[in-house]
């Protein structure tokens, strides 16, 4: 049984956040246990952010690079930390005050697990809101959850570096969805911690969100379900399960581009079809 080593980074990407980042950088600084490292990731940012930070938390790990995208960021604040644990923090968003301390003590008393996540508050528009039922957040073997959409938010999560590193971080060749990406590779493999309790705010309904800058985001889930396929590490009953859901999107992902007239997308997707829909048992 392994020893959890207590020495947690935490890494902040951003970009063109500086009015949200200061009571991001709040709720860190203001948690009952101090996080080792804080690490913000400053994605090319015009809007006075650098300024922002050096002045109001001068201990911050800074970081700016040109724009590249959140998993760029999020990879790039991974290198330039050493502690063993990884939290991710959304600039948007605000961890409530006991996130890390809870979440550490709960690795403490179930060191077989490599990542924890928790519930957590929505805030939209300034309002809170109910999560709806695909949204549900649970612990254990959660992979078949998975499929459909993202279950877990990366600012809800502590997770082992090694297990982070070991699949590679965060695909940087998807503009949206890399969390998907990660944690159905992660949750094929491992089951995961869940604390029932809301430790964090997540924030939204604002227009920077990458769910509002991107169309049809089944388009990047379907990437990662077939590379998840391709790379050969799936139990039977897994793959039958990632060949029905990447079946299903494909077939609407199809029919919209067929609406649309985009005559390439619906080729493209049709070969999807074709290619692992064959394989699909009945059962499913």
């Amino acid at each position: 049984m392994k020893t959890v080593n207590d020495s947690v980074a935490v890494i902040i990407p951003t970009y063109n956040r500086m009015a949200t980042l200061g009571r991001a950088l709040e709720s860190v600084y203001g948690q009952s246990l101090q996080a080792n490292e804080v690490c913000v990731v400053d994605d090319g940012s015009i809007d006075g952010t650098e300024e922002f930070v050096k002045d109001k938390f001068p201990n911050v790990i800074y970081i700016k690079q040109k724009n590249k995208g959140v998993s760029s960021a999020r990879n790039r604040g991974v290198a330039s930390t050493t502690s063993s644990y990884l939290s991710f923090l959304d600039s948007d968003d605000e961890w409530l005050p006991k996130k890390l301390e809870t979440q550490l003590s709960a690795l403490r008393a179930e060191p077989d697990f490599k990542l924890v996540h928790s519930d957590e508050i929505w805030i939209r528009n300034g309002k809170r809101v109910n999560q709806m039922n695909k949204h549900k957040k649970r612990g254990g073997d959660i992979f078949i959850h998975c499929l459909p959409l993202c279950v877990i938010s990366p600012s809800a999560v502590i997770m082992e570096r090694s297990l982070y590193v070991g699949l590679g971080g965060f695909d940087e060749s998807l503009p949206a969805c890399e969390d998907y990406d990660l944690w159905l590779q992660i949750c094929s493999r491992e089951q995961v911690l869940y604390i029932d309790t809301p430790l964090l705010r997540k924030y939204g309904g604002h227009e920077d969100q990458l769910s509002r800058q991107f169309w049809g985001m089944d388009r990047f889930r379907v990437q990662s379900l077939v590379k998840l396929l391709n790379m050969g590490v799936l139990k039977d009953d897994q793959e039958q399960l990632v060949r029905s859901s990447l079946l299903e999107k494909s077939i609407i992902l199809r029919n919209g581009a067929v609406k649309r007239g985009k005559k390439e997308s619906a080729e493209y997707y049709e070969k999807l079809i074709t290619s692992y829909g064959a394989k699909v048992s009945v059962e499913n």
